[in-house]
């Protein structure tokens, strides 16, 4: 058995090695020179940074304009108050038949698990780490979100910063391996893990009395399927925790994973691409030049206000001042000159600040500031989608492609995994018996997402509109129109709580309790007609020849 734990630790070095390989030659220069100039903070190499202790480390000696650290940070406030704002609805639970999801029993259970996964988000702090994986989203195009069960709060999130991690993808181009390197010290290693399980190097330095020695551990999180003879776990995907150190069999730790619990969603990736691109590498020499020309700016300044000065050599050792209405005395024979600029500087400051809008503009352009700013800057709570889409429409369709991959890759995943793991805690009540085993359908009703949808629901609206004109002339046109499920359509694109809609077996029965009454008061009226004729004729004159006679015949006989 230990030999098949040492193959187990050997195999997941060589897969270390590989994926950091290929992250390393491919990645990581163009990631070092992004976050030193944006978000020096987000990167953890640990070959520089070898311990806790140079955490807070000066980072931002190459940042003079922090436009770009700006942006990405209105991107991302923009992003966690579009996609998944803790403040108001975000996805809808449904199925792929919209009349069964009507139906009164399984609407009242798809409404009680979305809000009970709801506050399971809010217990948890999945809102706390998604604003940092939407930074590096923007800045790096990747971004790693771990999901793991907890056992007071059902479950906790972790951000994994740029640098400590690589990762693989499948056949699908989906991520299902992750392999992270991260600093603990020996007591956490001991609090964390069993006794047994520690090297015999972090077992002494905790005896010594030196539990803060830190040590490089290894976690690697992969599909089971290439380890399932050594029998370590039946789950779908595997966990294994080992210390990073030279002929090191032994793990600290084995475990598995119903669900792969890395989300690693991609900006936007090319071709087989592990990993995506960012609008920040597109405008990168924008950032750097912005650097470049507010730090020439400054220094052409600094030389206009405070010039260096030639002086004559007889003016050495006395003293000179440049004080405001000071006073410095010469002597007209031997100082003749005085203090003199070393030279004439006539800077243009206002074409160097014309170039400094201008890069910024394009670094604002290329991380949607305007239209996330539209979401930020409002006087209101809430802002509506259709505000923004009439704001912003160009924008959102450039945005389209990337909210359809952040809803392939961050948030399916992570709707997925927190249903499940809910499930398996027994904090989701049984379905009803129409669906149970059908798969649910998740729906997005986010501001972006309604957004989205409503750059295409103007169609709906001008068909509605010219059917209305044509009924004026025409009112059988209204005929050609399914008019409940125009507002079904409309109602779910507007993101409108499905209690404010009824079902359509609740609008039959209005209906026909509405046609029952109508009905009812036709009869009352007609009754009441008849009565009233009745009585008219009860009171006519039949002794004489008239209408009335000619109609029955006559006078009655014996009549007065």
């Amino acid at each position: 058995m230990a030999g098949n734990k040492k193959t187990l630790v050997s195999r997941l070095e060589e897969l270390r090695a590989q994926t950091e390989n290929d992250r390393d030659s491919n990645w990581k220069e163009h990631w070092r020179e992004l976050a030193e100039y944006i978000l020096p903070r987000h990167e953890r190499f640990l070959e520089t940074d070898a311990s806790h202790g140079t955490a807070g480390k000066k980072k931002h000696d190459k940042i003079i304009d922090g436009t770009a650290t700006w942006a990405v940070r209105t991107l991302a406030s923009g992003m966690m108050s579009g996609l998944t704002s803790p403040s108001r609805p975000w996805f809808r639970l449904g199925l792929p038949d919209p009349d069964l999801a009507e139906f009164a029993p399984v609407r009242s259970w798809l409404g009680t698990v979305e809000q009970r996964m709801r506050d399971t988000f809010s217990r948890s702090n999945i809102y706390n780490i998604l604003p940092s994986g939407y930074e590096d989203l923007g800045c790096f195009g990747v971004t790693a979100l771990g999901l793991f069960e907890h056992p007071t709060d059902i479950m906790r999130g972790f951000h994994f910063p740029i640098g400590a991690y690589s990762m693989s993808s499948d056949q699908d181009n989906r991520v299902d391996t992750m392999i992270r390197v991260f600093m603990m010290s020996a007591r956490q290693m001991a609090r964390k893990f069993d006794w047994d399980s520690l090297t015999p190097g972090v077992q002494s330095s905790i005896e010594k009395g030196q539990g803060e020695v830190m040590v490089k551990i290894v976690h690697a999180v992969t599909r089971n399927e290439f380890y399932l003879e050594n029998g370590f776990s039946s789950k779908p995907f595997m966990s294994v925790y080992y210390e990073l150190a030279k002929n090191q069999g032994r793990h600290l730790r084995i475990g598995g994973f119903h669900e792969f619990p890395i989300m690693a969603p991609r900006w936007s990736v090319t071709g087989e691409d592990v990993y995506g691109n960012s609008p920040c590498m597109d405008v990168l020499g924008d950032v750097k030049a912005l650097q470049l020309y507010q730090k020439r700016s400054a220094q052409a300044i600094d030389k206009m206000v405070n010039p260096p000065l030639n002086a004559p050599g007889s003016m050495r050792n006395k003293k000179v001042s440049q004080l405001p209405g000071d006073v410095n005395y010469q002597d007209i024979a031997t100082d003749r000159g005085g203090l003199r600029p070393v030279y004439e500087l006539n800077f243009d400051v206002g074409a160097v600040e014309l170039k400094i809008q201008q890069h910024q503009s394009r670094i604002n352009r290329a991380t949607f500031v305007d239209l996330f700013l539209a979401l930020l800057n409002t006087d209101r709570r809430e802002i509506t989608a259709r505000e923004v889409e009439e704001k912003r429409e160009e924008k959102l369709l450039m945005l389209g492609p990337v909210l359809e991959r952040l809803n392939d890759e961050l948030l399916d995943p992570l709707i997925d995994r927190t249903y499940e793991i809910m499930r398996r805690r027994d904090l989701i009540p049984p379905p009803p018996e129409e669906i149970e085993g059908q798969d649910l359908k998740i729906e997005y009703v986010s501001i972006l997402a309604q957004a989205q949808k409503l750059v295409g629901l103007a169609s709906q609206e001008r068909l509605l509109g010219f059917v209305a004109n044509m009924m004026a002339l025409n009112p059988e046109a209204g005929d050609k129109v399914d008019w409940d499920q125009n507002v079904d359509v409309y109602s779910n694109v507007l993101g409108t709580a499905p209690e404010l809609i009824l079902d359509d077996e609740a609008v039959a029965d209005i209906r026909e309790e509405r046609a029952a009454s109508i009905a009812k008061e036709q009869a009352m009226l007609q009754g009441q007609q008849a009565a009233e004729t009745a009585h008219t004729l009860s009171k006519a004159d039949i002794s004489s020849q008239n209408a009335l006679t000619a109609l029955t015949g006559g006078p009655v006989p014996g009549a007065e």
